[in-house]
């Protein structure tokens, strides 16, 4: 159990130093923003044809909170949903120009933060990698088992 513990603990450790190292940067050159609201904008940037259903499954968070939030965003005017000629009863969401702002300030921070840390990463062997990604994907599996066995089969609401 003591390496579990170790794990667990250098895993929470490590997430919340780079949380902490991170807000500084993040909190400067997206002030006007809560990170909440740039944690959506990253989620719609990053996939097409975002709806409620998927922004809730990639965020774990209720759909009621997911369409709160973006109607939030809309009428900041950082997003606009749009339906698709063939599906007239889903509505998704894209950037706007000033979402797509924000998302590539967002994006050039983390670019800045794996530079920051490229040489830890210089140093590991790709058998190191290996072995943390196969950890970090059986971990994920077991969570998703979880999830289910809750009867929300990985569907936040």
């Amino acid at each position: 159990m003591y390496k579990e513990e170790q794990v667990m603990s250098g895993l929470r450790e490590l997430l919340n130093k780079m949380a902490w190292l991170n807000k500084f940067k993040m909190e400067d050159a997206l002030k006007e923003y809560k990170s909440s609201e740039v944690h959506y904008i990253e989620c719609i940037g990053k996939n097409v044809d975002s709806n409620v259903t998927k922004l809730a499954e990639s965020l774990y968070m209720t759909r009621g909170a997911i369409s709160k939030m973006t109607k939030k965003l809309m009428e900041k005017g950082l997003i606009e949903s749009y339906q698709k000629p063939d599906n007239k009863k889903e509505i998704y969401f894209r950037l706007t120009e000033q979402g797509l702002r924000i998302y590539k300030v967002h994006e050039e921070l983390h670019k800045s933060f794996q530079e920051r840390d490229k040489a830890v990463f210089e140093q590991i062997s790709d058998e190191q990698f290996d072995s943390v990604i196969s950890f970090v994907e059986k971990y994920c599996r077991h969570l998703d088992e979880e999830i289910k066995k809750m009867g929300i089969d990985n569907k936040p609401d």
